[in-house]
């Protein structure tokens, strides 16, 4: 028989219905716990807020120019990810599609996630392997 913690915190059996099926009520669902999404483009809606308020202040750490993405320009994106965690790129191409084209292909080798473009500026997140600075909110 399936239990449910009610609102009131008493565990008991599910109420069921007629025929068989347990019947909806007011429960407190038990969401597992955790403290950092597994894939970077697992960020909700929440997260990308607070990652795009924490973005405002910064400036363009790296600017990608006529060469476009190279595996130099990738190897830096992942440093200054592994070190800041939040970054700000400013992409020098002419054309949008092919600037969305090389922020895509960057955010994508770099194993990022691509919080917000807006003109020439790309921010990226990706959690620090070994020390984590920036605690997202959880939903």
């Amino acid at each position: 028989m399936a239990q449910y913690k009610s609102a009131r915190g008493s565990s008991r059996p599910a109420p069921r219905r007629a025929d068989g099926a347990v019947r909806a009520g007011r429960t407190k669902k038990v969401a597992a716990t955790v403290d950092q999404p597994t894939a970077p483009r697992d960020l909700t809606p929440a997260q990308i807020r607070f990652l795009r308020g924490q973005a405002h202040d910064l400036k363009a750490l790296l600017q990608i120019g006529g060469k476009g993405l190279t595996d130099a320009v990738v190897a830096e994106v992942d440093l200054a990810l592994e070190h800041h965690e939040l970054i700000k790129v400013k992409v020098a191409a002419e054309d949008r599609d092919a600037r969305d084209a090389m922020i895509a292909a960057l955010a994508e080798r770099s194993g990022a996630a691509l919080v917000q473009r807006i003109g020439h500026v790309a921010i990226l997140y990706r959690a620090s392997k070994d020390k984590r600075q920036i605690v997202l909110p959880r939903a």
